[in-house]
């Protein structure tokens, strides 16, 4: 995932290439971002986005296969998710080919990503955590003073309490045990892993 936008331009046979990557949540948030970097006076304003299996990818006008398919490929190829990059091209008066566009779309995309400031994607987990009252402290002063977990929702019943956490995946099975074993045995403990990512 990118940390921040990140830019890169270059000039190939007189044609201007303006290359711009930014981290994108959503389907929604990837229309927004194209339509707003698009330049109303370049001759093409191709783009490619990818959200975890999620791709989509436009020629704007260039023949088939040639702008769009590679900017997808560059951002594969870096293994980047959450990510939209928009390249748009000034015709310069030289035609380039069909081989010389996908080098050059996919070139100027995978410099621009390769620019780019990078953070990890962590997966996160969920554990959904039912704590009776005589328990309760315990385990909350021990959640408290965890620094790769958050307290996502806490919901009190006659019993005791219904504790959402948010981690990452990695921490799941340890925390789990430990919240087993504080309780001994009486906490109620649902966990999944599929919960998204985080950066």
């Amino acid at each position: 995932m990118l940390k921040s936008p990140a830019t890169h331009e270059r000039e190939i046979r007189k044609s201007r290439f303006a290359a711009i990557a930014a981290p994108i949540a959503d389907e929604e948030a990837a229309r927004a971002f194209i339509v707003a970097e698009s330049f109303a006076d370049a001759s093409h304003n191709c783009w490619a986005w990818r959200i975890g299996t999620q791709y989509r990818f436009s020629d704007d006008g260039e023949p088939g296969g040639t702008a769009g398919k590679p900017i997808l490929q560059a951002i594969e190829g870096q293994e980047v998710d959450r990510c939209a990059v928009l390249v748009s091209r000034w015709f310069g008066g030289i035609k380039l080919g069909t081989g010389g566009l996908v080098r050059a779309y996919g070139g100027t995309a995978a410099e621009c990503l390769r620019l780019a400031e990078k953070a990890p994607v962590i997966a996160m987990a969920r554990i959904t955590a039912t704590i009776g009252f005589s328990d309760l402290a315990l385990v909350e002063s021990r959640l408290e003073g965890a620094a790769a977990l958050t307290i996502a929702a806490r919901d009190f019943t006659q019993a005791g309490a219904i504790f959402t956490l948010s981690l990452p995946e990695s921490e799941a099975e340890a925390t789990a045990a430990l919240l087993g074993d504080l309780t001994h045995g009486r906490a109620e403990l649902t966990v999944d892993d599929t919960v998204g990512d985080a950066a």
